[in-house]
């Protein structure tokens, strides 16, 4: 691809990026009474929060919804051209309505207005034109106006979608931060999830319990370097009769067969063992060993029951599957 090609399609790319962050701009600089209105009214929501859209708005619909439903209000997306021919039964009096339609002219949208009404629905919409029929027949109308669509020929929605989705993430996340939500309650929609496993798991849940390398006070070298081999771990643990001495780590012999040279097959554990290893409770979260890990700058962890008796070896690995 010859040079002037490549400098056209990062001109073109750079030049959307910079019309569609504008465009957001545009959008915070006119929120006003209205979005404060809409978050109230969904927080006082006692049924779902339905968003329904035609198109490019209602894929942005789509997304809005779910991020709404992962974050703590239930939401789902219904398809307005469905809603007309029978499934306006998915809305309860309790619910709530966001339509999404840019031009507020979207005929599938507009004829599901007089239900919505009728059923007693606050609506709420999402538009370009406040003078738009959808605009005027809504209790509460959010702008999302900009000066252009982005594509060459400035007809495909491109900024109109990027302006609804990033409205929709403000809705969203100002809802989160009145109703308080935490990262424990996101965890809980989100058991599958890397954070919800950190949040929900217990360290007893994943840690390596069978066959832990460790030794004696007494042990020679060699002995040492059997057990960290048939560990697996890249350490060993120094016990006297179920008291934790220290642990030893890989790292810790190659230093001191560096360092020691031919004494090194003279050295006891406790020579080169770091005594008061970091522990954690089998009954602790996965976050927590996480957090530990990270403040003292280790990748393995010693867990220990009531009584300080080792019971298993956890590792950041074991946290981060």
């Amino acid at each position: 691809m010859e040079k002037l090609q490549r400098d056209t399609i990062l001109e073109t790319a750079r030049e959307v990026l910079q019309t569609e962050a504008e465009a957001i701009l545009g959008i915070k600089e006119m929120l006003n009474g209205e979005f404060v209105c809409a978050v109230e009214a969904i927080l006082a929501c006692e049924g779902k929060v339905i968003l329904t859209g035609m198109g490019k708005s209602g894929i942005i619909a789509k997304k809005i919804a779910a991020t709404l439903a992962s974050t703590g209000t239930p939401s789902f997306f219904l398809n307005p051209g469905e809603a007309f021919h029978g499934d306006l039964g998915m809305i309860s009096e309790k619910d709530i309505i966001v339509a999404l339609s840019y031009s507020g002219e979207t005929d599938e949208v507009l004829k599901i207005v007089p239900f919505i009404h009728e059923n007693g629905n606050l609506l709420i919409s999402m538009t370009g034109n406040c003078e738009s029929a959808l605009a005027k027949n809504s209790n509460i109308h959010l702008h999302t106006i900009v000066e252009r669509e982005e594509c060459v020929l400035h007809l495909a929605p491109t900024t109109s979608t990027t302006a609804q989705l990033a409205l929709g993430d403000a809705l969203a996340c100002a809802v989160m931060k009145m109703r308080d939500f935490t990262s424990q309650d996101f965890a809980r929609l989100h058991p599958g999830g890397s954070l919800g496993r950190r949040l929900l798991m217990k360290v007893g849940n994943v840690m390596r319990r069978h066959d832990l390398p460790t030794v004696s006070e007494r042990a020679t070298a060699v002995e040492m370097i059997h057990a960290i081999s048939r560990g697996g771990l890249g350490l060993i643990v120094v016990e006297r009769e179920g008291e934790i001495l220290g642990i030893i780590t890989d790292g810790d012999i190659r230093r001191a067969m560096e360092s020691r040279q031919s004494a090194f097959f003279d050295i006891c554990p406790m020579d080169i063992a770091t005594r008061e290893p970091k522990t954690i409770h089998p009954e602790s979260k996965l976050i927590e060993a996480e957090r530990q890990m990270t403040q003292h700058k280790v990748n393995s962890l010693l867990v220990v029951d009531d009584n300080r008796h080792l019971v298993g070896v956890i590792q950041i690995y074991d946290i981060k599957l």
